[in-house]
This record gives C-alpha cells, structure tokens and sequence, in this order.
C-alpha cells in the first residue's frame, strides 16, 4: 500500500516496480492511499530483490521520491 499526505494536496503518485509501472492522479486531496499487485515473473528465483520506486507531486509541485525493494518469495 502507497499513501501519500500533503498540506498543499497530492497532485500525483507514481509508482514503478521492475519493468512496470503505475500512475494515480490525487485530485489535489490532501492524502492518497491506493494498492498495487506486483505479478512477479515465473522463473524469478526466491529472494530475488525487486526494486520499487515511489514518487508523488504535491499541489505546488514538490517532488518526494523514495527507494526500496520487496523480494520475491514462493
């Protein structure tokens, strides 16, 4: 889950993981909260470190990013 929270209001959420990536428009509210399902290909080894990316815009235009990964598990 990805929530978001500003004074100003959450213009957009942007969220990439692997090789897909999402996008949200926050409506200029001052918090988002929304899920993404991440289908991780067959094959991936258990443990395999998936990196995940997530970026939100506020109503001024102030960009936050943070990294972080989940891992893959059977």
């Amino acid at each position: 889950m990805v929530l978001a929270q500003d004074a100003d209001g959450i213009d957009s959420v942007w969220v990439a993981a692997g090789s897909l990536e999402w996008a949200d428009d926050g409506g200029l509210r001052q918090a988002i909260s929304t899920r993404y399902r991440l289908i991780i290909p067959s094959g991936t080894q258990p443990g395999t470190q998936i990196r995940v990316s997530l970026r939100a815009r506020d109503a001024a235009g102030f960009e936050a990013q943070r990294d972080t990964y989940v891992v893959a598990v059977p």
